[in-house]
């Protein structure tokens, strides 16, 4: 029997999700959603929290900022609530309430961006209310996850090996594209240990990570308005762009038959699809990643009156509603 301390000691890391019954393609999804946590973002918390502990930017008396759109704001306040830190986390009004709410209880103080940024949208807003704090606070330390080499570093200990290790001849893996910490901690895994594999990265419409025009994106997860620094075109063989609508028509599809997950895995799931049947890859062993569930998500992308308010009722109707309209 497993007996854990702190939460990030319990992550399961070799669950996968064969979607042959769901969408007719031989694709295997890796589900990171079972943790404290609810997501892959615990993995680069830690490593970032742990890394600035080890080289003493981060003390006992420090409060840790960060921006973040949900997931990784809920991470570190498992992780910062464990240690005993205080946290900040700056976030905006495309956050779900709940992430806002597990935060809060985990006792983050979570400041909550209403106005984008004219050219650089709510995270370019988001950024420079959290560089202040830290200018107006000398106890206040941003661990900056768009730059950190912690979000990387996490996924290439630890996500990049438990793909290869379950899926020694993995010849696609599908990567979402955030802050581009996943895709880059796995593809340069992969280059290492895996060449012939080929890495195609999973973007939202109106995201401009890799150079696209800036667009409204109304779920959370994938997609930035001002581009990662840490990304490296030169580790991705191919980039996909998939819209709204599609992701949630195909996180309506996975929960159909029983799998209910959160925005960015339909993002990644649809482009994946869309691939395979392009490229008649009946024989490849395929891997997507799944960053999270869909717990966090029954009042947007699950309720038929927020998809009906944002994206129309055309949209709505298209997405053959499951029923969580209440």
């Amino acid at each position: 029997m497993p007996v854990i301390s702190t939460p990030q000691e319990f992550n399961v890391e070799d669950l996968f999700v064969d979607l042959r019954r769901c969408f007719g393609h031989s694709l295997y999804l890796k589900c990171e959603g079972f943790n404290f946590a609810g997501s892959i973002k615990l993995k680069p918390a830690v490593e970032m929290i742990r890394t600035g502990l080890r080289d003493g930017t981060i003390g006992p008396d420090t409060t840790l900022v960060e921006s973040s759109s949900g997931n990784l704001g809920v991470a570190l306040a498992m992780v910062a609530a464990s240690a005993g830190l205080r946290f900040v986390c700056v976030t905006d009004i495309r956050c779900t309430r709940s992430a806002r709410r597990l935060m809060r209880a985990a006792g983050a103080e979570v400041i909550t961006i209403t106005d984008p940024h004219p050219v650089d949208g709510f995270l370019g807003a988001r950024l420079r209310l959290t560089q202040r704090l830290c200018a107006e606070n000398d106890d206040y330390v941003w661990l900056n996850q768009y730059a950190n080499e912690g979000n990387w570093l996490a996924h290439y200990h630890t996500t990049g090996p438990e793909i290869l290790k379950a899926f020694p001849d993995l010849d696609v893996l599908f990567v979402g594209a955030g802050t581009t910490g996943t895709l880059m901690g796995c593809a340069r895994y992969l280059r290492e240990n895996r060449p012939s594999a080929r890495v195609v990265a999973i973007d939202a419409v109106g995201s401009v990570t890799f150079g696209t025009p800036p667009g409204r994106r109304m779920i959370p997860g994938l997609g930035t308005s001002v581009r990662p620094p840490m990304l490296d075109e030169s580790c991705v063989d191919e980039v996909r762009h998939v819209a709204e609508p599609d992701a949630i028509r195909a996180c309506r599809t996975l929960l159909r038959h029983g799998f209910p997950f959160g925005g960015s895995t339909g993002t990644v799931v649809h482009g994946a699809v869309q691939w395979l049947t392009e490229h008649g890859a009946a024989d490849l062993t395929a891997v997507a990643i799944a960053p999270d569930l869909g717990d966090k998500y029954l009042e947007t992308l699950y309720h038929d009156e927020w998809v009906t308010d944002v994206f129309g009722p055309e949209v709505a109707a298209a997405a053959d509603l499951a029923p969580a309209t209440s």
